[in-house]
């Protein structure tokens, strides 16, 4: 045991010198870089006609293609996220710089998913769907949160290293050889 029960700290950075280069290399990258906004644009026009129709009781059509259309989105960020992280990581889910916000993913589907059972079923009315919708979107804004804190300190990681090895003195002599006698 350490004293006063304290553990070290122990940094850990978020991607390896590989996987940066994997990150960087695979195109799941870029399509993860178009699906998150999308999904954003979509759950705040989602949003926006689930709080009408809680607000005036209109426009329930409108409000719940808008959420299947959310959760198919989804859906799509999440298997394509998945292949994302099989590339940089090795492993389709849970890799540990991402473990967390695969955790908390889980949540976000499966309130989603159970949002898609109540509507096929008719197990919730009307009002409860939309509830059940909110408390969906809840979660996926946790998790959007969790995603770009995670992407602002892989940037600043990012920034600390660039800075760190600009400066590091040059091991190059004024031709451009190692040492002054190679």
């Amino acid at each position: 045991m350490h004293e006063g029960g304290a553990r070290p700290a122990v940094s850990r950075s978020l991607y390896t010198p590989e996987e940066r280069r994997r990150r960087d290399a695979t195109g799941w990258t870029l399509v993860q870089g178009i699906l998150a906004p999308v999904q954003f644009v979509v759950f705040l026009v989602s949003l926006g006609l689930v709080l009408r129709f809680l607000l005036t009781g209109e426009g329930y059509a409108a409000a719940t293609w808008s959420i299947v259309i959310k959760t198919f989105v989804l859906y799509t960020i999440m298997i394509t996220g998945c292949l994302w992280e099989k590339a940089v990581f090795g492993r389709y889910l849970f890799a540990p710089a991402f473990y967390w916000e695969d955790v908390f993913s889980m949540l976000v589907l499966a309130l989603h998913t159970a949002y898609l059972v109540a509507l096929a079923t008719g197990w919730l009315g009307a009002t409860q769907q939309m509830l059940l919708a909110l408390a969906a979107y809840a979660a996926y804004v946790v998790n959007a949160a969790q995603f770009l804190l995670k992407l602002r300190m892989a940037r600043l990681e990012y920034a600390r290293e660039q800075a760190q090895q600009a400066q590091q003195p040059s091991t190059q002599g004024p031709l451009g050889r190692a040492g002054a006698g190679a």
